[in-house]
């Protein structure tokens, strides 16, 4: 009586989604500690457009709550990813258009949580797509170049 008035729990749903958050922890903590810096900004590019694709669905499904932590996250990507990876000095005039990007980006992101604006995600995507398609098609190029892990 006492194991299963304890364990109980463990068997439902909610168990499962802990479960599942977890090991995705894991999954995602596991391929970062292996990753080169290009990866790992890569990551963060496909987060972005992983949470931004999330909120418009919460937002669709009027799940408040969901679409504030995904938009949340997209903006966490940005400033402490994206933005704080930029050199402002050595980076020139690209390090200052791209910081005017992300902090354009995350002011758009805000106003589409607090005004439910579907179109604003639409637009932060079309913006950020570029970016990404261009980091990816270099990826052979800095793989190369990049130093050897042991």
């Amino acid at each position: 009586m006492y194991a299963s008035q304890h364990f109980a729990p463990f068997g439902g749903h909610a168990a499962r989604q802990a479960l599942g958050g977890l090991y995705q922890q894991v999954r995602v903590e596991s391929k970062v500690d292996g990753a080169s810096p290009h990866e790992l900004v890569a990551m963060l590019f496909d987060g972005f457009m992983e949470a931004v694709a999330q909120a418009r669905g919460a937002m669709r499904e009027q799940r408040l709550e969901v679409k504030g932590a995904a938009i949340g996250r997209a903006v966490r990507i940005i400033e402490e990813g994206l933005r704080a990876g930029l050199d402002l000095r050595a980076g020139g005039s690209l390090a200052r258009d791209l910081d005017d990007l992300y902090s354009y980006l995350a002011m758009r992101l805000t106003l589409a949580n607090l005004r439910n604006d579907e179109a604003a995600l639409d637009e932060c995507q079309r913006l950020m797509r570029p970016l990404h398609e261009a980091w990816m098609a270099i990826a052979e190029e800095a793989e190369a170049a990049a130093p050897r892990r042991r």
